[in-house]
Formats: structure tokens, sequence, C-alpha cells
């Protein structure tokens, strides 16, 4: 008996279908216009969103409508406020903040090209000012050149801080820090912060034991590490390290690791060798998930890394790593697939030039901010409760829902197939394009059909043993129940039908079926 043979396959596809590239469609809900300079989002473990502004130099908060609770903290006196790449540039909240109030900031200080400070300090009696004077700095690390300070901090699931540190600036990494294990540019730092004023490295650190690694090092070889983050479920470290002049690149470290990758900069720039003299070879590199070319179209300039969504609104949303790009814009999306490999998605291709950060709230929703226009927006997906699928009906491809459908093979646009059900005629990669009443459109799982019959063979008789409930066309296969029809005599020659059956039997002795 002979079918049609599929497999299911969950793909995110480019189609030419100009409202959706992706099964998931997000949008950006405007949460305020009140901001000055936004570069970094953070949550101290309740209803209020801090808003880290970078030239201004101060902190400020939001409830999660969206209104202005006051400033946290104006930081205009110590903070080198001269624009570009510094200025107040990162913050996180130390992770018994409840506590101890104390919560921690990375910014430029001092005169050109200005050193990273990371600083400690402490909230007042008032939940919603912070100390200026309570300050400490607890790390000063020097700086080349203006640029490529890095900024992002971030308390890693194991309860200490991760510090991003760029290669130092100018263009090329000219003083080669990133590969030098004596520097601290060009890395990702560990240390534990006991809320003291102090901070000790941690003993797990990968180098604690090695005298030609600086104890503080957790993993090396990156260029300007703007904005990492990590998986609140799974503890996977997501760092979106901005590139030189070709690609921009998302590097992925599992909650497993024990740290010590060495992501390659400046010998490679994402996946292409960059400037190799002196490296070692290839193999003893790491190399990152997602790289976008600044040219062929994806005009990317400067990588802007985001989260894992893990909240509680959009379940479409779950599980997957939102970044975007300073000047594509758009926002793309990675999860895992659950077989060591990736599925990347376009979600939303409308953005514009200037997303500088991402921020969670303490429900894990997710926000980005914009650098351009001040704003701050909420990542939404109208459409999460419309996710048709299509399923396979006989000798058809069934959409489940929806209004209106566009059917596609290989990608492509299948001319004329706009109803709910459509019947493939050749082998192939389908897959549906469904819109609803209200405007939302999604792509359907795909079908791989391996074999393709113009309908399905098989025994369609519903008296026959093997009835096939699915077959449209009769192949001759149909098999019957034994029924004694004739009874013969001794010589086997025919005699007479009969219904009679016991009769004969007794009467002959042998039956002919």
């Amino acid at each position: 008996m002979r079918h049609l043979i599929t497999s299911l396959v969950v793909v995110g596809f480019s189609s030419l279908y100009a409202q959706t590239s992706s099964p998931l469609e997000i949008e950006l809900q405007l949460f305020t216009t009140n901001t000055n300079g936004p570069v970094d989002i953070a949550n101290a473990g309740d209803g209020r969103l801090f808003v880290v502004e970078q030239n201004t130099a101060d902190i400020e908060i939001y409830d999660l409508t969206g209104a202005h609770l006051g400033q946290f903290i104006d930081l205009s006196g110590v903070v080198n406020t001269s624009g570009n790449e510094r200025g107040l540039l990162g913050m996180a909240f130390h992770p018994d903040y409840s506590n101890n109030g104390k919560f921690y900031v990375n910014y430029t200080a001092g005169s050109s090209p200005g050193d990273t400070h990371i600083a400690e300090y402490t909230v007042t009696s008032d939940p919603n000012v912070a100390d200026p004077a309570s300050e400490v700095i607890i790390l000063d690390i020097d700086q080349d050149f203006s640029n490529h300070n890095g900024g992002c901090i971030q308390f890693g699931p194991d309860g200490y801080l991760y510090i991003g540190m760029g290669d130092g600036g100018s263009g090329g990494d000219p003083n080669d820090r990133s590969q030098n294990p004596q520097s601290y540019l060009g890395k990702m730092l560990r240390i534990n912060v006991p809320g003291n004023g102090t901070y000790t490295v941690p003993a797990d650190n990968p180098f604690v034991d090695d005298d030609s690694t600086l104890d503080e090092i957790w993993a090396l070889g990156v260029r300007n590490p703007w904005k990492f983050s990590f998986d609140r479920i799974t503890g996977d470290l997501w760092i979106a390290d901005v590139g030189q002049g070709s690609w921009e690149e998302v590097d992925f470290q599992s909650g497993t690791s024990t740290g010590g990758e060495n992501w390659g900069w400046r010998c490679y720039e994402g996946n292409a060798a960059y400037n190799t003299s002196g490296c070692s070879s290839m193999s003893d590199y790491d190399f990152p998930i997602a790289q976008h070319s600044h040219s062929g179209g994806e005009n990317w300039c400067s990588i802007t890394g985001g989260y894992v969504y893990r909240g509680v609104e959009f379940e479409s949303m779950l599980g997957k790593y939102f970044y975007t790009d300073y000047c594509a814009g758009g926002i793309k999306s990675i999860e895992p697939d659950g077989f060591g490999d990736w599925i990347y998605e376009d979600p939303n291709t409308q953005g514009t030039f200037g997303y500088t950060t991402f921020g969670e709230d303490n429900l894990g929703e997710m926000y980005i901010a914009h650098h351009g226009n001040n704003a701050i927006y909420k990542l939404v997906d109208p459409c999460d409760d419309f996710n048709p699928q299509i399923n396979l009906l006989g000798s058809e491809l069934q959409c489940d829902i929806g209004d209106n459908f566009w059917w596609y093979l290989e990608g492509n646009i299948i001319a004329g197939a706009n109803s709910a059900n459509y019947t493939p005629t050749t082998d192939g990669l389908y897959y549906c394009v469904s819109e609803d009443s209200s405007g939302c459109a999604k792509e359907t799982n795909a079908m791989n059909i391996v074999a393709c019959f113009y309908g399905v063979l098989g025994c369609n008789d519903t008296t026959a043993d093997n009835y096939d409930s699915l077959a449209t066309v009769d192949d001759g296969s149909c098999s019957y129940p034994v029924v004694p029809n004739c009874a013969a005599d001794f010589d086997g020659n025919l005699i007479i039908d009969t219904g009679d059956l016991l009769e004969f039997l007794t009467y002959f002795g042998m039956l002919c079926d």
C-alpha cells in the first residue's frame, strides 16, 4: 500500500510574502519617550525599570506602565561625558540588593581617553534615590583610546559579576590587547563582589592557576562586547561582539562551560581571518553562531545584543534570543533547534537606525531603547495566539486556520494557490502563509513531500480486510474473508453453488472456496 510519504520540519523562511518572513512577528509597543541617550535598561527584581543615560550620566526610574518615578542617581560629577563611546555605560544590581542595597555601574572617567571604572554604590532609605557619595571604585582599567570601552556588566546565575571589556580602541586592535593574557582589554572578566567595596577572584576562574594569564579573565578574544546577557533559565551566556569593518557576530557560551574560550579577535573577525600574524591554529579559537555582514544588503555596523525571552506574556517568543544592529535596525532571533544547530528568524524587519540596548523587567518581558529618538519600546507579539499549522488530509495539504492563504514550494510562491487546501503535484518542501481577519500573518510549519502521487493508492472497498480510509484511488490490493460459495465432488468438479453450507459439508465432506 502506497501513501504520501511526509516528514514534518519546523523552519523559518525568508518568503516573498510582504507581511512576514518568519513564523514570529514582533512589534514595538511604545513604553516612554522621556529618556535622554539611553544605553542600558536594568531591573532590581521589582516592578521598576532603571534606564542608564549615557551623556547626562544619570539613571532614571520608570514603573512598568512607563510612568517616570524620578532620578535614581546623577553621576555627572565623575563620568567623562565628552560623548562618542564614552560616558555612563552600564549598571547591574547585586543579587542580594533587596538586603544590602548595593549596585554597580560601568563608566569612563577622567580626561581622554578615559579609564574604565567599575564602581559600587548604595541606595538611600528612599528606594528611588541612591547616594552618589557612596561610590567605591572596585576596578580601574586603563584605556588606550577613547572607543571600544565595552560597558556592559551583568551578574551571572553563579552570583559573580561579569564585565565585558573592549580591545582598547582605535581600529584593528593595534596594541594586540585581545590576545594578550596580561591585559584586561578585549576580555570577558569574572569577579566576586561581596558588597563591601572590594572584589575577589572566584576560585574556579579558568586561569587562576596560570601565571601567564590574569586571574580575572573568564574568556579572551573579543573586540567590543557592547552587550551580553545570561539566559535566566539555562545560564547560557550570549555575547554580541561589535566587528571591525566586515562582520558583526553573536558568540554563545553554554551554561555548563567552565570558561577559557577564545573568540578569536584580532586573528579573526567573525569566521573570516583578519590579522593572523602571531596567531595559533584556527582550531584553537571559538567561533560565532551567527554573523552579519557590513555589505551585501545587510549593511550592519554595530551589533546590539539582547536577551533570551523568558517572559510570561508571549508564548511564541519563549526561548528565543533577540538582537539587532545600530545601523541596520530590525530585530532578529536565534534559538537552538534541539539537534545541535540553530533556528534563525527575522521577526521584525522594520527597525530604524539607533537601537542601543535591550532590557528585561522582573517578569522577563523585554524592552529596547532607541538612542536617536530617546524612546523605549516593549517587544510584543500581537499575533501570539494565531498559530496556523498544515496537516495532511488524504492527498491534500490543509492550513487549519485563517482567512487568506498563500502556498509556497521550496520558498517560492505558488501562483493561484490561495485556498486553505492544496494538492501537491510534485516533490518538495511546502508551507503556507495564513492571514486572519485582524491582519496577523504567519508561516505554518513545513511539510516535506518526499513521494507525491495524484491521490493515495490503496484498497478503498469498505468490505475488504485491508480497507484504507485514506485511500482515494483503488490499486487492486483488496483482500477479503474466506466465504464458502461452492461444493465439489470427490473429483474436484464444481457441482452446485449453495448457501446451505452445513448440508453440503455433511454430504460431500469437502468444500471449494
